[in-house]
């Protein structure tokens, strides 16, 4: 017990005060958003006590992908953020965060994409954008499930069919990422941490070019879906 509250007081005394700083900086200085997102990855687990376990041996290092990681808690982006920065991340991010003073002006800033999920016409504006920026050599981060699923479930939720429009526009390599143990650190709805092991694994990617079009979504939905929630599941239970 002692050991999670001086884990939240350093949170709060420390972390806090980086992101002003670093949002600060990423707004002055965009061009080293990526050197910032890794900083700011790395203290926001070293400060939450987060031990990562990852194999994401399947990459190579500097090319560009589409992402799609499952998503339990607000960790998940920073956790992403640590891991991911040579692959020039961005996100593609629910509207509300890019309301944050000043972080959320320093996410429009550098590239990450706000999307309005209850404006389908906004939203698909949104994915056109992150589709341009992906064949410009940004590595496109987009959640399958749309919302963060809370208490670590036991099988994924069903994938939205949005982000499978988006990997489909690039034509770019698809990596599927599972993620446990993030939900456990940081409950949704919550400002408490608890530290703990998250694990990450990177699935082989997937190409998708000449493999399913547009019209072939749904079916490239139902078939990623199958695939990383057997992942989830057995790197949840092992």
């Amino acid at each position: 017990m002692l050991h999670t509250v001086l884990t939240n007081v350093l949170v709060y005394l420390v972390f806090v005060p980086v992101t002003a700083l670093l949002s600060l900086l990423a707004v002055v200085a965009p061009s080293l958003c990526d050197r910032i997102h890794m900083i700011w990855g790395r203290i926001a687990l070293f400060c939450a006590g987060v031990r990562v376990e990852t194999d994401l041996s399947v990459l190579t290092p500097g090319k560009t992908y589409v992402f799609m990681p499952n998503h339990q808690s607000q960790l998940d982006i920073l956790l992403l953020l640590a891991l991911l920065h040579a692959h020039r991340v961005r996100f593609v991010a629910k509207q509300e965060l890019f309301s944050i003073p000043l972080l959320g002006w320093a996410m429009g800033r550098v590239g990450h994409v706000p999307i309005d999920r209850g404006n389908s016409v906004s939203a698909m504006k949104s994915l056109d954008r992150a589709a341009k920026q992906a064949q410009g050599g940004i590595s496109i981060i987009v959640f399958p499930e749309g919302t963060r699923a809370g208490e670590e479930p036991e099988e994924l939720m069903d994938f939205k069919i949005g982000g499978m429009i988006l990997a489909l526009k690039t034509g770019l390599p698809v990596v599927p990422l599972v993620i446990t143990g993030t939900a456990r650190v940081l409950r949704k709805k919550s400002v408490w941490l608890r530290p703990g092991v998250v694990k990450v694994r990177a699935l082989p990617p997937l190409e998708t070019a000449g493999r399913y079009t547009l019209k072939q979504r749904e079916a490239f939905r139902d078939d990623l879906y199958r695939l990383m929630n057997g992942a989830y599941r057995e790197l949840r239970n092992g």
